[in-house]
């Protein structure tokens, strides 16, 4: 059985679960399903957002198979409608067009078992019509009491909920309301240190597993300039999720190391770490060049470190960085890297604004 299919009964599960009434529909390709939720009244599309967000968490909190990417798109798209290009409205309709989203029932699609509303078992309904009509419409005042109970008063991946007063800097984390999680926590957790930072599944409890997750989820701050200037935000995630579900592993990027251990401290779990980085190839090179005063004082600070990230405007001589870290020697090779990236797999990452 195919992965949307699992997180498509996840979703509606979890929906059942918080009292909020959706319909699952197959989609019109037959690869993937639409959930839907239908309102009593117009909803501001903040509050929708949120809802949407907020099943999306609960239900990545209750099911170790869904994985962060497992939903492509949530309308509406945005919280509030772009303006004319520019941001100068010309008219009391600018702006006034919403999403444009392809309605169930496509002509033909029904006859294959597509692009209808389906039961539980994603099974089509006998009368398409009848099922639209026995559905209960949520009541707006409904929403955040929804809300709260899949939250339990925190954000969603800790991450997705946004002041306004935090806009300007949205990038920038911020406290969680529920630090320390609670339940029995397993005495130690097996962690691999390679070409990403893998975390056996076995002894964690959901709770920990998705915490682990949101420790590699951080906001876009794309979506939210775009968003405070009344652009189009279809096509940029609020939240880039770089984790890696594995079958027996949890996989995170190399730089959540320090937390991934942080975390486990916290709740006073042993990391039983174990180190299965490549030790490489030495070369025979010798290196030629000259740095600059401030080239060779962020050379001599990468080095100290297993890894990290040289963040350096164009021609800056982020080559001449790499030649020269490579040359340097070092304890270990963390791992194989693009042979246009060498410094990358030696001691320091290190990498300009245009690979970022």
């Amino acid at each position: 059985m195919r992965q949307w299919r699992e997180d498509a009964k996840g979703f509606a599960k979890s929906c059942s679960e918080l009292g909020v009434p959706a319909a699952l529909e197959v989609s019109r390709s037959g690869e993937g399903a639409h959930a839907w939720v239908f309102f009593s009244a117009s909803v501001a599309a903040r509050d929708a957002r949120r809802l949407g967000t907020a099943l999306t968490s609960f239900t990545c909190a209750r099911t170790r198979q869904l994985k962060l990417t497992s939903y492509v798109r949530l309308f509406p798209s945005q919280d509030t409608l772009p303006t004319q290009k520019g941001g100068a409205p010309s008219g009391p309709h600018v702006g006034e067009f919403g999403n444009l989203i392809a309605l169930p029932l496509l002509q033909a699609a029904p006859e294959l078992g597509r692009s209808v509303f389906v039961d539980e078992a994603l099974q089509p309904v006998p009368d398409q019509w009848a099922f639209l009509m026995s559905i209960t419409p949520m009541e707006p005042h409904d929403i955040e009491p929804a809300i709260l109970r899949a939250t339990g008063g925190s954000h969603p991946l800790d991450v997705t909920f946004v002041a306004d007063e935090d806009s300007l800097e949205p990038w920038k984390p911020r406290p969680s309301a529920n630090q320390r999680l609670t339940g029995p926590m397993p005495e130690s957790v097996s962690v691999t240190q390679a070409n990403l930072v893998s975390v056996a599944k076995g002894p964690l409890p959901q709770s920990l597993a998705n915490r682990l997750v949101r420790l590699a989820a951080f906001q876009n701050p794309e979506f939210y300039r775009a968003q405070a200037m009344r652009m189009p935000v279809w096509d940029k995630p609020r939240v880039i999720g770089c984790a890696e579900n594995f079958p027996q592993h949890i996989g995170l990027p190399r730089g959540c190391l320090e937390a991934v251990q942080q975390l486990l401290r916290d709740h006073g779990i042993r990391c039983d770490l174990r180190d299965e980085r490549s030790v490489g190839e030495p070369l025979a090179v010798d290196f030629e060049g000259s740095l600059r005063p401030d080239q060779h004082a962020a050379a001599k600070a990468m080095l100290k470190h297993d890894t990290g990230v040289l963040c350096a405007p164009t021609a800056n001589g982020q080559d001449s960085h790499r030649c020269r870290t490579d040359h340097q020697p070092w304890r270990e090779h963390p791992g194989p890297g693009p042979p246009d990236r060498v410094a990358q797999a030696g001691t320091a990452a290190v990498l300009s604004r245009r690979w970022l």
